[in-house]
């Protein structure tokens, strides 16, 4: 039997989509999160990144618009990365935060959290729980682990609601007791009604861990159902997913993802009911690269032509041939279909051949009709039983939305 999700797991995963932003003391170097490590950067060395850290072009309202207009529903920010540096003002814990940098002298997460409500945009809170710039961290490693409960303490207590903590790092110390009981008592305390997320990592993807954790976590690729048959708990699922091949800012980094892709990767998502947090790493100066916003924009652009039941509809018993699948809002399913190409002769259209009757089964219920979520076109279709048979055109000469969406109305 599969346990009815509590009120707050149900709301995430309507969220669907959301944006995932790595910005630290890393992102002036351009060269990825893991570069103190990768190259052996020495402490002092890598410290001085500290005192040059401005963030002048990071405009909290500006990123939480761009991910409005992309389609995302929640931002997911690194308060504190593994350099151990912070975005917020740590209240004493420690000087070593966006506050007490002199070039700063911001609290960006006060900034950040206030530009997500102006947008109606949820904001989550990223917060490792591995720390190389904390000594205690390796010292004393129970004085750290109240160290990072007082931080997290600190972030739910001071910034408002806020809609989720999304930790990462406990896979570094394996063998080690974490206290996780203790750390998210602390949220359940202060935040009752915010998503817990601690991720697996790439060893682990799709891990269940500790019974207070509301989502399971797939770093990369592309999800896997969950099996939720005999589950203490409902947990929702999310992917988080680069751009690139860095989740901090990587100058050097030129092997995006294309539009076509990432759309069919927010779609294989949703397919199986996860949500997709999409990573942009902002320059050091705090602003998101150019080429970045554009390939958000696309993806908005898929979204408010084809896109608008990935929110509501959840995976449904209809199956459809090949990648193509549907998704239902309890009154009316929805078809994704893949591949139709354009219609145009062979020597202007590139990929015309791609039209044709779709087959979708387990359809149960009476069809009224179906169309295209994009322009409206009424479909022509075919119902045996439980068979449901669609005549799919391709898209018309000047548009190619990858994967196109067909509304089912019930009788």
């Amino acid at each position: 039997m599969i346990p009815v999700p509590e009120k707050r797991v149900a709301a995430f995963e309507k969220l669907g989509f959301g944006m995932f932003i790595h910005f630290g003391l890393y992102s002036q170097l351009g060269k990825g999160e893991w570069i103190k490590h990768f190259e052996n950067i020495p402490d002092e060395k890598y410290n001085e990144l500290f005192y040059t850290f401005s963030a002048k072009n990071f405009d909290a309202r500006e990123i939480a618009k761009t991910a409005k207009a992309a389609g995302m529903k929640y931002i997911t920010l690194t308060t504190r990365h593994h350099e151990g540096f912070s975005l917020y003002d740590t209240r004493g814990l420690s000087d070593y935060d966006a506050p007490h940098a002199p070039a700063c002298r911001r609290d960006l997460i006060k900034e950040f959290v206030e530009g997500c409500n102006e947008e109606g945009v949820v904001p989550m809170f990223y917060h490792t729980t591995l720390d190389w710039h904390e000594k205690s961290f390796n010292d004393d490693f129970p004085a750290y682990l109240q160290y990072l409960r007082d931080s997290v303490e600190v972030l739910c207590t001071n910034y408002g609601k806020i809609g989720g903590l999304w930790f990462d790092g406990n896979w570094s110390k394996p063998g080690a007791d974490w206290e996780e009981d203790k750390l998210y008592a602390v949220i359940r305390k202060h935040q009752p009604d915010a998503i817990i997320v601690n991720n697996t990592g790439l060893g682990a993807r799709g891990k269940v861990g500790n019974k207070e954790i509301d989502s399971v976590t797939y770093e990369q690729g592309r999800p896997e159902p969950l099996d939720r048959d005999g589950m203490e708990k409902y947990v929702a699922a999310e992917m988080c997913y680069t751009l690139n091949d860095h989740w901090g800012c990587g100058h050097g980094d030129l092997n995006y993802k294309s539009p076509a892709g990432l759309i069919e990767t927010l779609c294989a998502c949703r397919k199986i009911g996860a949500n997709l947090l999409l990573n942009v790493g902002p320059d050091g100066d705090g602003s998101i690269l150019p080429i970045q916003k554009q390939l958000l924009m696309c993806m908005g652009s898929w979204i408010g032509a084809c896109g608008e039941s990935i929110y509501e509809s959840k995976p449904c018993g209809i199956k459809g041939d090949g990648k193509n699948f549907a998704l239902t809002d309890g009154k009316k399913a929805y078809l994704y279909i893949h591949d139709l190409g354009v219609n145009g002769l062979a020597k202007v259209s590139v990929c015309g051949d791609g039209e044709g009757i779709k087959r979708f089964y387990n359809v149960e219920g009476k069809v009224k009709s179906v169309r295209y979520t994009d322009n409206g076109e009424t479909l022509d279709f075919l119902q045996k039983q439980d068979d449901l048979y669609v005549y799919a055109p391709p898209f018309p000469y000047g548009t190619n939305y990858v994967v196109r969406v067909a509304e089912v109305e019930f009788e």
